[in-house]
């Protein structure tokens, strides 16, 4: 598996300590990224994890941008000027920072949210409502979409 998939939720131990899901780790593994690059989200309050891919993604997103524009500079400030590489322990654990905490307003607890190239961390009951929000507009979206449409493969719509 080279893409991030799935929800887990760990527990923050009182060093301040989270396990990197084992899937995961072993997609920055193959991806070979030693360690996690974070990021805040432009959009939310989580935070955007990943490794080479991530990086990459983010450098062809800055690559729309004419080099010392206005934009590209917002955009290279947040994603790279906001960002932090957190080492993983040998238990596959990293030490969250306070910024990464602040940003996101993560706890005890936090979730993992597999997006394919990225991950993002979230503070679990803001992500349960994020999801909620996301499943409405996808069914809106749907429903738009769909309107005069055959169903995909697989009867999916």
């Amino acid at each position: 598996m080279d893409e991030f998939v799935s929800t887990y939720t760990n527990k923050v131990d009182a060093k301040g300590r989270v396990s990197i899901p084992a899937q995961y780790r072993a997609v920055l593994a193959v991806d070979g990224f030693d360690g996690i690059y974070c990021c805040p989200t432009l959009d939310r309050q989580a935070v955007d994890v990943g490794g080479n891919r991530f990086r990459e993604a983010i450098r062809g997103s800055l690559a729309n941008f004419e080099p010392f524009s206005e934009d590209h500079e917002f955009l290279s400030t947040t994603l790279i000027g906001e960002s932090e590489i957190l080492k993983l322990d040998t238990e596959g654990r990293v030490v969250l920072t306070e910024s990464i905490k602040d940003y996101a307003g993560l706890g005890e607890r936090v979730t993992f949210v597999g997006q394919g190239y990225k991950f993002q961390i979230w503070e679990p009951e803001r992500f349960t409502q994020y999801r909620e929000e996301a499943k409405n507009r996808l069914r809106d979206l749907r429903r738009t979409l769909g309107n005069g449409r055959r169903a995909a493969p697989g009867g999916v719509q």
